[in-house]
């Protein structure tokens, strides 16, 4: 049985260490016939971008043979395979570790690559044959003296020189373009990185009369405007296009294909609920990361693996920006609804907080949404969008976990919990209390999104009960309930019902009325219904009302 190749990203190495692999060469033949000579392929992190790459470096460069490497893949049985195997000059730079605080941190990591690539084909140029201009500009960048146009402008003169070196144009590759662009937004450095990323790029594909096919992998399309200035000969196929669709990542039948050889075909339904969901032009797509991940786990653990790959510091820090609107679509998502919104593919990080729309476009081309319903208007994608699977779903509980108990460190979460669900109404009123005082201030509480705001803040508290399925803002009874609690396991335990009030100082002068309000509506609404019928019998009404930051509770 073959191996799995869990993080080794160079085709070479998957290849003659016999690692399991599953092909996706016809990627070359789709680049070759297509019309665009520089393509931009963008996917959510881990979905075989750098593999991919490495694969199409191997085939292309004209450094080594490698057809010994593709003998037993579908690009071999095609036309394309035998006019342009290692015809080419190859260029390649991988972005993705670069993460840096600063930008001369990421400017000093770039410089790296460039001059590593330099150092790659020193000995296929002829350096004392060059002019004197490209003669000390190539070697400025060897010795690290290049100043940064010299950087900005360092891949047309490699161009130039490979092409002519061999006769033959050039191929460049750029895997994960985006991660320092990513970086540069979270670190605050974004204008000055966008200046620079934008001079490299155009000097690498702009009116480069050396260049056979650009192929650029990322996880984002970033705004044309901004990077891609001019470029009228870059095709981008993202998530929503058809193609490419099936190059990245595991159809369906891949994935019982290889869930098969490993003797795990009768997990299949399980590994979908976990890892399935990405609709990708006409494909179901599932997270290969996970996948091979989940086979290789010598207990076949149904574990958060791509969650686990990254600190998700960009969704962290989306949420947290992110208006009350977008607080309530993550109330609705993690309750299994979908939420409709447009689309936007050009994503401009300096314009992310100005609306909700972007954040939804980030979150979805990133992989932590999916679109279940896509529709086109007026050339602009419409999608219905919700969490893609059990593992993302994870993620997001998870960081609004992660955030509460940042807030609140010692145990008063779990106690706060604990006397709710015991029905110590005392105790919770109290912890509560404590806790909206601590940290609501994330939630932005005004006057206009008060019930609102306590809404989505409770929620995010109640995830934290995952023997406990929450039920919100759902019809029940004569109306709809804000909140219900009911145990999953045992049906003995106490149901909860709890109406949420602000104190209307025009209806309710005091706290008293308003709680006797909140129950009142419980009881005309008669929302035990719902719970009665589910087959609880335990039921604990409760009303929530709060003025500011002040909260009373009464049963």
């Amino acid at each position: 049985m073959k191996r799995l190749p869990i993080g080794i990203s160079n085709f070479k190495r998957v290849i003659t260490d016999n690692n399991y692999f599953v092909d996706k060469s016809l990627i070359i033949q789709e680049l070759i016939n297509s019309n665009a000579q520089i393509t931009l392929l963008p996917r959510p992190r881990r979905f075989g971008k750098t593999l991919n790459l490495s694969m199409l470096r191997y085939f292309f460069e004209n450094r080594e043979k490698s057809e010994e490497l593709f003998k037993d893949l579908a690009i071999y049985q095609t036309e394309e395979f035998k006019e342009h195997l290692n015809r080419y000059p190859v260029i390649f730079l991988s972005f993705k570790d670069i993460k840096s605080s600063s930008f001369e941190a990421s400017y000093s990591k770039l410089y790296s690559l460039i001059q590593e690539e330099f150092m790659r084909h020193f000995e296929e140029i002829d350096i004392d044959s060059l002019n004197f201009l490209n003669r000390l500009n190539y070697m400025n960048i060897l010795e690290g003296k290049a100043t940064q146009q010299n950087i900005e402008n360092s891949l047309i003169l490699l161009s130039k020189l490979l092409s002519e070196r061999y006769n033959q144009p050039v191929v460049i590759l750029i895997d994960e373009y985006d991660t320092p662009i990513h970086a540069s937004y979270l670190h605050g450095y974004y204008n000055e990185f966008i200046e620079f990323i934008r001079n490299l790029l155009s000097g690498a594909f702009k009116d480069n009369e050396f260049l056979y096919r650009g192929v650029i992998t990322g996880i984002l399309r970033v705004s044309r405007e901004s990077i891609f200035s001019g470029l009228n000969n870059i095709a981008t196929y993202s998530i929503v296009d058809y193609e490419y669709s099936n190059k990245f990542g595991f159809t369906i039948n891949e994935t019982k294909q290889i869930l098969t050889d490993f003797g795990l075909a009768d997990k299949y339904d399980e590994v979908s609920d976990s890892y399935n969901g990405y609709e990708i032009g006409e494909e179901t797509i599932f997270n290969p990361w996970s996948i091979i991940n989940f086979i290789a786990d010598k207990r076949h653990r149904l574990l958060p693996y791509w969650a686990n790959t990254s600190s998700n510091e960009l969704l962290k820090h989306l949420i947290n920006i992110s208006s009350l609107n977008f607080k309530k679509s993550l109330e609705a998502w993690l309750n299994g609804e979908s939420i409709r919104t447009e689309i936007d593919s050009n994503i401009v990080f300096s314009e992310i907080e100005k609306n909700d729309k972007n954040i939804y476009s980030l979150l979805f081309f990133s992989g932590y949404l999916k679109c279940i319903n896509k529709e086109l208007i007026n050339k602009t994608y419409h999608c219905d969008l919700t969490i893609p699977n059990k593992e993302v779903h994870y993620i997001f509980r998870n960081i609004i976990s992660s955030w509460l108990n940042d807030s609140f460190r010692d145990d008063r979460l779990n106690l706060l919990l604990q006397a709710l669900i015991n029905g110590d109404i005392e105790v919770f009123e109290e912890l509560f209390s404590e806790f909206v005082l601590e940290t609501l201030s994330f939630y932005d509480v005004n006057q206009k999104n008060e019930e609102a705001v306590y809404h989505a803040f409770l929620l995010g508290i109640l995830i934290n009960l995952t023997d406990y399925e929450v039920i919100s803002n759902r019809e029940a009874g004569l109306g709809r309930v804000d909140i219900i609690l009911l145990n999953k396991e045992d049906k003995n335990r106490l149901a909860i019902i709890m109406e949420l009030k602000r104190i209307n100082k025009f209806r309710e002068k005091t706290k008293e009325m308003a709680l006797k309000n909140a129950l009142k509506q419980i009881e005309n609404k008669r929302y035990e219904l719902e719970v009665k019928k589910r087959g609880y019998s335990n039921i604990l009404k409760m009303g929530v009302v709060f003025d500011g930051k002040r909260v009373w509770v009464k049963r």
